[in-house]
């Protein structure tokens, strides 16, 4: 196993964009097609749930994403663990648009300027032997882009920072929960791809520690900046995010511009350029929390600074004098049940392995096309998993329905071996049949995975596995 510094470095050697450049403006035209028909059909729906009244009745009138194409450059190469390919790329959309939304209470919204930029990964695997060489391709923000949105009319559109809050708050949410890491958006290119084959799992832990600040809550004259009264001293807090994993925060530590907090948490690492966004606040329950400072740190460039670093923290784009000094240690994942078995010791709340689940598909159903609503449900213990639920619609074969989605489960110590996972074929509401692995069964084979068609009855199977993984220190 390659030593953390050379993983870290890794790389096949930046390439030149243009070619590909070149093929994005030829394809243009009918990428833009489809992107805006994917905004029609997943955004729309989410205005209703997710935008308060009167926002939450606003549709697309038109999507016209206009002539200037996606453009990305400072390209990265790599070759992935399971022998596929993986481009990095910054990619930078400045979008001529000419989108209309209008809802039934307010008057009609115009947007006529996208700016969308971000770190793009593209992972194309497995490689097979058969055209067109590339199973399947899966696509995905490293960490969340920036979304910027320009109206037209905007001096006559009344509250309009809120309405571009709103919306604004809605796309990103539905890309994070699409396409930002560890979620990625699968293209398949191969209509018999294996998923397992496809599937990439997590690099490792994360283990970060927020151990204090200094000067915290001043300027670099040592005046409040947020409050102007002398004896108000800061009640500080952190909340830490990495891309689209759950957000953490630390306790409150009271009247302190120099707190010592030495909590830890456990991250989730899907990819080393991951950005940790660190957001410093001062706990206030009379108005609300105030921002003391943010600041952000690539993994990577925290590892190979050997796991300690502080971070210089800012407000509204201006240096606070503020520091938050940080952390870090990385634990791979190994197909090795040893920190797993032996984790008594562990205890808390610490990751010591990683269980995942994946579901490729189910086979023969039986009933009328037009009224089967089949999809998995995974129970582990008292966790409950479950699959999108298909329908019948032309060109899918509803009798034989792909799934291929992955459910991760972090481990904590005596968490394993438990119950085993059963998976519970659904018609709707309904249940079909079940089957289950055991872990004990996922724990005695040397590579910690087992996956297979599981018989859950009437002749119908579900192809899934379970893979169980421990952690080990990187050095």
């Amino acid at each position: 196993m390659a030593s953390l510094a050379a993983a870290l470095t890794a790389s096949g050697g930046a390439e030149s964009p243009g070619f590909l450049n070149d093929l994005i403006k030829q394809l243009w035209p009918n990428m833009s097609v489809a992107i805006a028909r994917m905004i029609g059909d997943i955004v729309e729906p989410m205005f209703s749930t997710m935008l308060p009244a009167p926002l939450n009745g606003l549709k697309f009138e038109k999507i016209d994403l206009g002539p200037v194409p996606m453009h990305i450059s400072n390209v990265d190469v790599h070759e992935t663990d399971n022998s596929g390919i993986k481009l990095d790329v910054d990619l930078d959309w400045d979008g001529k648009c000419d989108i209309e939304l209008k809802g039934n209470m307010i008057p009609k919204i115009g947007v006529e300027h996208v700016k969308l930029r971000g770190r793009f990964s593209i992972l194309l695997c497995p490689l097979t032997n058969v055209m067109p060489l590339i199973g399947a391709a899966q696509v995905a923000f490293i960490n969340e882009p920036q979304l910027d949105l320009e109206f037209t009319d905007a001096a006559h559109i009344a509250n309009l920072g809120v309405i571009d809050r709103a919306i604004r708050k809605v796309i990103l949410s539905i890309i994070a929960s699409m396409a930002v890491l560890p979620n990625r958006f699968l293209v398949k290119l191969d209509t018999a791809n294996d998923w397992f084959k496809t599937y990439q799992h997590p690099l490792g832990v994360l283990r970060l520690t927020v151990e204090s600040g200094s000067n915290l809550g001043q300027d670099k004259e040592g005046k409040s900046f947020l409050k102007r009264l002398v004896h108000d001293v800061s009640d500080c807090f952190v909340k830490v995010k990495l891309s689209a994993e759950p957000e953490w925060r630390t306790t409150t530590i009271k009247d302190n511009r120099h707190p010592e907090w030495n909590e830890t948490h456990d991250f989730l690492i899907t990819d080393h350029e991951q950005i940790l966004q660190v957001d410093v606040q001062d706990a206030d329950s009379a108005s609300g929390d105030d921002d003391i400072g943010v600041g952000a740190i690539i993994v990577k460039k925290l590892l190979l600074e050997g796991g300690r670093h502080e971070l210089s923290l800012t407000h509204k784009g201006q240096s606070t004098g503020g520091k938050l000094t940080l952390h870090g240690e990385f634990y791979q994942f190994v197909p090795d049940a040893s920190s797993i078995t032996s984790a008594g010791e562990a205890g808390g709340d610490k990751i010591v392995g990683l269980m995942s689940v994946l579901i490729a598909s189910a086979r023969n159903l039986g009933g009328r096309r037009q009224e089967l609503k089949p999809s998995v449900r995974v129970v582990w213990g008292e966790k409950v998993w479950r699959t999108a639920i298909k329908t019948d619609s032309p060109g899918f074969d509803i009798e034989n329905p792909g799934y291929d989605q992955s459910f991760k489960i972090p481990v904590l110590a005596g968490m394993v071996p438990g119950p085993p996972v059963k998976f519970v074929l659904m018609d709707g509401e309904e249940e079909k049949g079940e089957a289950e692995i055991s872990l004990d069964e996922v724990l005695g084979v040397p590579e910690l995975a087992v996956q297979r068609d599981l018989d859950v009855g009437n002749g119908v199977t579900v192809k899934a596995g379970v893979w169980l993984r421990g952690t080990k220190l990187a050095q």
